[in-house]
């Protein structure tokens, strides 16, 4: 059964009439009577009494109309959502983020204009680490994602330089620190810190602690570690210590906590979107470029956060 013969059948059947049936799928009448003889023939039964003038269709050209009517929609429907995903239209999108790059900026800017031009697009948000993105995106559980890149990435993974942040001090609102004119590291000696695991970014801890040491900060005094940013705010405002995070954190600080700037501290943390080089999803290059147009937009390079 081809569904050409589907397609003459529902045609005849709707109009009860060959000709009038060739004209709406503009074809000759005789090609159209054959194959509709070449369908009851394969089926094993008729569809239609003949009349003297037209046709009428019978019992069970009804019933059958109705499921070829059906077939024919399901087919359409399965092209069209095809079309849609293979145009990036339609489909799933997976990208995971740091979540202090979330809050302002280019990175939520991409998200909002994924959704309201593809709106009939999935997009699955991941809130992990860069470590964790970067293994994510390399298996293919995740599609790209928005990470610190201190380190080097994986020759298979394409980068999009996104912008940066800077590091500064989070601290008590109204601690001796935040009341110096120039904060330098070597005021930092005795301060107990709240402070990120090494295992967390290795290249960005042995960055941070080699710049403390250049300024006179060799061995931070850490009562606390935690790999979270959101936690460190959070302990600072209790009063527990003092630690290191990023100038995007000004978007969500506790109004408890002030952000200092350490002016010998001379250390950036850029940020990429990054994915897989042989990820052909048609949603992925769409996502990329929007967010290539964002970086590119007034001339931009980098976005700075904080």
């Amino acid at each position: 059964m081809e569904l050409r013969q589907l397609r003459y059948f529902v045609a005849v059947g709707e109009e009860q009439h060959y000709g009038r049936a060739a004209q709406r799928l503009r074809v000759a009448q005789p090609a159209l009577s054959r194959q509709i003889q070449n369908l009851e023939e394969e089926i094993g039964f008729k569809l239609f009494e003949r009349l003297p003038r037209g046709v009428k269709i019978n019992a069970a050209g009804k019933l059958f109309l109705d499921d070829a009517r059906r077939i024919l929609q399901d087919l359409n429907d399965a092209a069209a959502s095809a079309k849609r995903i293979g145009s990036g239209l339609a489909g799933t999108l997976r990208i995971g983020f740091v979540q202090s790059l979330s809050w302002r900026g280019i990175v939520p800017e991409s998200f909002r204009h994924f959704r309201e031009r593809r709106p009939d697009a999935e997009l699955q948000l991941k809130p992990l680490s860069s470590a964790e993105q970067i293994s994510a995106v390399q298996s293919g559980s995740l599609d790209g994602g928005y990470i610190f890149t201190m380190a080097e990435t994986d020759s298979e993974l394409n980068q999009l330089r996104v912008g940066f942040v800077n590091v500064m001090l989070a601290a008590p609102m109204g601690h001796a620190l935040t009341k110096r004119r120039k904060l330098r590291l070597r005021d930092l000696i005795d301060a107990p810190f709240i402070l990120f695991p090494r295992r967390v970014s290795t290249v960005f801890f042995d960055r941070l602690m080699a710049e403390c040491a250049r300024g006179g900060l060799k061995t931070p005094r850490v009562v606390q570690e935690t790999a979270d940013e959101a936690i460190i705010l959070s302990l600072v405002a209790c009063g527990i210590g003092v630690g290191f995070v990023s100038s995007a954190s000004q978007w969500r600080c506790p109004p408890n906590v002030a952000l200092v700037s350490v002016t010998d501290l001379n250390l950036r943390l850029p940020f990429a979107l990054i994915w897989r080089k042989d990820n052909n999803s048609p949603l992925l290059a769409n996502f990329t470029a929007d967010a290539r147009s964002l970086v590119e937009g007034g001339g931009q390079k980098d976005e700075v956060l904080g």
